[in-house]
Order: structure tokens, then C-alpha cells, then sequence
């Protein structure tokens, strides 16, 4: 059995007992969004390194979620009058925009990512988003470490194209709606 399998079996046949156990300590509203992280950490964790214990981590997992969720809820309303005085945000426009620009990107790499197939995809996603050596990502996809440093590169390359030729190609619409909105004032 795949280790993604195990941890996501333990999951589904003990999420009614993280439901029951985290209830206890944050609002109804909030436990589908600490049992989904739960999962999700859970998953993670496995990835890296075999838990041994699946059913105990996920518990200690959910339960630290859900004291970080009311710890950050108590402090959200203990803020004093002075620091509500104060913009809760910079507004200034750089700012705004290259934040804008980076999230603008990162959908781009999502987007460059999609186009890639099988095992090229599944070992570039593991070694540049969760990180894992070539060794662990050799071993979660049963290739050798050569075929995973040939795909990870490959992965590198096709996404760095894609991202370019979009790019190119939003460089090319603005520079043409410039042109276009340049002729209707001369007209």
C-alpha cells in the first residue's frame, strides 16, 4: 500500500473521532476547517518521514490546530483602541502592486505546472513545493535518482518556457492596447 493511502485510510475511519475530540475546544463552524488541516499536515508529515503512529499524530495534530485557532481568535479581540488607530495595512500603491504581481506569478507557475505530465509532474512538484530530497522523492515514486534529477530538470525547463511565452504574450497585448488607445486619441 502507497504511504499517501495509509495515512488517507486512518483518516477517513478516525475523522469522526477528531470531529468529536476538537469540538470540545473551538466552535462548530470552525472544526471542518481544523479537521481538513489536519489532514492536510497529516499528509504532509507522511510524505517526509513514515509515521508510525498515524492515529495519535493526527490527535495531537488537530488539538494543537485547534488551541492555535482559539489562541489566535482570543488576541484578535484583545487588540488595544491605540492599535486600532492605526491602518491595519500600508496603503501605498507599490506595495499593492507587487504583491499583485507576485501572486500574478505564482498562478502563472501554477498554471506551467498543469501542463506537465506524469511522473515529470509528481516528482517537480515534490522537489520545488514540499521540498523533498531527490533521494525521498527516488523512493516515494519507485525511480532512481538519476530519472528523478532528469525529470525535476525537465520540469524546470518546461515551466520556465511556459511562464515566458505568457509573459511575452501579455507583454505583446499591452504594448498593442498601447498602440490602440494611442491611434483613437490622435483620431
Amino acid at each position: 500500500m502507497a504511504k499517501g493511502n495509509k495515512i488517507t485510510d486512518i483518516f477517513i475511519n478516525y475523522s469522526a473521532n477528531i470531529r468529536y475530540y476538537i469540538s470540545r475546544i473551538v466552535r462548530p463552524e470552525d472544526i471542518e476547517d481544523i479537521v481538513q488541516e489536519t489532514f492536510i499536515k497529516s499528509y504532509e508529515a507522511d510524505l517526509k518521514q513514515e509515521i508510525q503512529y498515524a492515529r495519535s499524530y493526527m490527535l495531537k495534530t488537530a488539538k494543537n490546530l485547534a488551541l492555535n485557532h482559539v489562541q489566535k481568535w482570543d488576541n484578535k479581540y484583545k487588540d488595544s483602541l491605540e492599535d486600532s488607530c492605526e491602518p491595519p495595512v500600508q496603503l501605498i500603491t507599490q506595495n499593492f502592486e507587487n504583491e499583485f504581481e507576485s501572486k500574478e506569478r505564482f498562478l502563472l507557475f501554477c498554471k506551467a505546472t498543469d501542463h506537465l505530465q506524469g511522473s515529470v509532474k509528481k516528482a517537480f512538484i515534490l522537489k520545488k513545493v514540499y521540498g523533498l530530497s531527490q533521494r525521498e522523492i527516488a523512493d516515494y515514486l519507485n525511480l532512481s535518482e538519476s530519472t528523478i534529477e532528469k525529470h525535476v530538470a525537465k520540469g524546470l525547463l518546461t515551466c520556465s518556457e511556459y511562464m515566458a511565452r505568457a509573459e511575452q504574450q501579455a507583454n505583446d497585448k499591452m504594448a498593442s492596447y498601447s498602440t490602440l488607445s494611442k491611434g483613437k486619441k490622435s483620431s
